[in-house]
C-alpha cells in the first residue's frame, strides 16, 4: 500500500531558503511586523500542515481564473493573470504577483482582483485589514484604482467580494512601513509586537509560530496582551 498523505508532503516540501534583507512582499507588510522581523532573523521550516493550506490557496486560485474566462461569463474579461509586481523603494524591492485583472465590459473599467480563500465564508463579514493594505499596494502602483478582494470558501465555492477604494494617503502610508521594516531589519531593532496591542488583532498570535519567541521578549502586560 502507499501512504498518499506522506506522498502530499513530499511533494510539497520546500527547501528552506532564508529571506534576503531588502527584499520584500506585498502580502506580509499589513500583518504583524514583530513576525515579518522574526521570518528574517529567525527563518523557520514551514509547517507541512500551512504547505497544504496553501496549496489549496493555489488550486482554488486557479479555479477562479477558469470562472473569469469562461465563456459562460461574456460580461468580464479577464486581461492578466499572475501579474508580477516589483517596486523599488529607496534601497530595497518589493515585489509579488497580483492575482487577476478584469475587464467590466459595460463599464469599460479595468479592476484588481485579489483572490483569498476561507475555511467558513459565513465568518467573513468584512475584507481583512493586511488584504486590503495589499491591494491598496497594487492599486498605487499600477494606477488602476479599482479593486475587490474575492473570498471563495474551500468547502463549497460559496463567495463574498468586497470592494476597496484607492486611498492615496493609505497607500503611501504602507510604503513607509516598509521602509520602517528596512530600517528595523537593518539596524537589528526588534519592533513592537503590534498584533498583542488590542483584540482585534490578537488572532495573529495564535498562528503565529514565533508565539514563544514574542511572548519571551515582551511578557503580556497592560500594555501587550
Amino acid at each position: 500500500m502507499i501512504n498518499f498523505d506522506q506522498m502530499i508532503d513530499n511533494h510539497l516540501h520546500k527547501e528552506n531558503r532564508p529571506k534576503e534583507i531588502g527584499r520584500y512582499y506585498p502580502s506580509e507588510i499589513g500583518t504583524c511586523m514583530r513576525k515579518v522581523w522574526y521570518s528574517y532573523k529567525f527563518p523557520m521550516e514551514t509547517n507541512p500542515e500551512l504547505l497544504k493550506v496553501f496549496e489549496l490557496g493555489n488550486i482554488l486560485h486557479d479555479f477562479v481564473v477558469k470562472v473569469l474566462k469562461s465563456e459562460k461569463n461574456p460580461d468580464v474579461e479577464l486581461i492578466k493573470t499572475e501579474l508580477p509586481f516589483r517596486q523599488e523603494i529607496e534601497d530595497f524591492l518589493v515585489s509579488g504577483r497580483i492575482d487577476n485583472i478584469i475587464l467590466i465590459k459595460a463599464s469599460g473599467k479595468n479592476i484588481l482582483v485579489e483572490v483569498k480563500s476561507t475555511g467558513n465564508i459565513d465568518f467573513v463579514e468584512e475584507a481583512m485589514h493586511h488584504n486590503k493594505i495589499q491591494l491598496q499596494l497594487y492599486m498605487h502602483v499600477t494606477g488602476i484604482h479599482n479593486g475587490i478582494l474575492l473570498y471563495v470558501d474551500k468547502r463549497n465555492l460559496k463567495s463574498k467580494v468586497f470592494p476597496v477604494n484607492y486611498n492615496e494617503e493609505d497607500a503611501l502610508k504602507i510604503i513607509d512601513r516598509f521602509k520602517v521594516l528596512n530600517k528595523l531589519l537593518k539596524t537589528d531593532a526588534l519592533p513592537d509586537p503590534e498584533a498583542r496591542s488590542g483584540k482585534e488583532s490578537l488572532w495573529m498570535c495564535r498562528y503565529c509560530e514565533y508565539r514563544d519567541k514574542c511572548y519571551k521578549e515582551d511578557p503580556s502586560s497592560p500594555r501587550w496582551l
